[in-house]
């Protein structure tokens, strides 16, 4: 089957510069995980967990442990997360809640890795969880979709302590989901569910907020946001940027994953465009090029053919 996962290398002396993004070998399921916080044995045993998280945008160790793990079969695709914390709290119960405002774990799924039409769903420690359909990234003007819904999106969380109390402590929470393949069907862009050896764009975020023993947020401390793989800038709506999960076969590098986070950086910079990226303007569009790669004026990216 290969490694499970590839942490990228640097490539030094030319323009691919930026770290490649992690990638994950996600084993076909033999059974559906039955999504009960077991995530050792049955069915997500024959899972790996991803690296660690790390931080989003520097080199400073996350305070607390987290990782993940994928499976998926003919009817969906299944995410679990493990996270340390001493003491687990969350106050939102209302779905579609903007959930980030609580400690919470996030899934951000671009099925054609074109950073359009991408799919956001964010969990709390209650089982509380906000599903978003993003149209483009929100510097390319959004809009955010929220009245998109996951359809048949099963989700469980296990405490592993005792939720918002101050006065123990606590192991942390785990996260499972189980997003069905026909609630994508519309926005993926391609085959869904998955061929054997296909590749999808997905990242993990965890917001984590330090509070107090009444259970209020620290006034002016920000939150700290741990990924699994890096954004450089605290911003998850920079989809170039994301991993890659692979569905079965032998793990193989994404094509253009490197490219597209040059032709990124050149959008961001126009004035100063790296050697080799080329841009054309007709009227107020545009597009760059690096090679086949190519990024337009509204963040979509694309791979020439021909």
């Amino acid at each position: 089957m290969g490694r499970a996962e590839c942490l990228g290398t640097v490539a030094d002396g030319n323009l691919v510069s930026a770290l490649t993004p992690r990638s994950y070998l996600s084993p076909r399921a033999d059974t559906p995980p039955p999504l009960d916080g077991n995530l050792e044995s049955g069915a997500w045993a024959k899972a790996p967990w991803t690296s660690d998280f790390v931080d989003i945008s520097t080199t400073v160790t996350p305070r607390f442990r987290t990782r993940a793990k994928m499976l998926w079969d003919d009817t969906g695709f299944y995410i679990a997360a493990e996270m340390e914390e001493p003491h687990v709290w969350a106050t939102l119960t209302e779905r579609d809640s903007v959930i980030f405002h609580d400690n919470d774990f996030e899934v951000f799924l671009d099925p054609d890795g074109d950073g359009h039409r991408y799919v956001e769903l964010e969990m709390n420690a209650l089982n509380t969880v906000w599903d978003l359909l993003l149209v483009r990234p929100y510097r390319a003007g959004g809009p955010p979709v929220d009245g998109f819904d996951l359809k048949g999106l099963r989700t469980h969380v296990t405490v592993r302590g005792t939720l918002n109390d101050f006065k123990d402590k606590d192991q942390g929470w785990t996260a499972e989901i189980m997003i069905p393949w026909a609630a994508l069907q519309q926005v993926a862009g391609v085959a869904c569910p998955p061929k054997e050896g296909d590749q999808w764009r997905i990242n993990f975020s965890r917001v984590q907020w330090q509070v107090d023993e009444a259970g209020k947020k620290r006034p002016n401390v920000p939150e700290d946001n741990w990924v699994w793989s890096p954004q450089e800038v605290i911003d998850m709506h920079r989809p170039e940027r994301w991993g890659v999960v692979q569905f079965g076969g032998e793990l193989r590098p994404y094509p253009g994953a490197e490219e597209y986070q040059v032709l990124a950086k050149a959008w961001e910079t126009p004035e100063a465009l790296p050697p080799g990226v080329r841009r054309f303007t007709v009227n107020d569009y545009f597009e760059l090029h690096l090679g086949e790669f190519r990024i337009d004026r509204d963040l979509r990216t694309w791979r020439a053919k021909g």
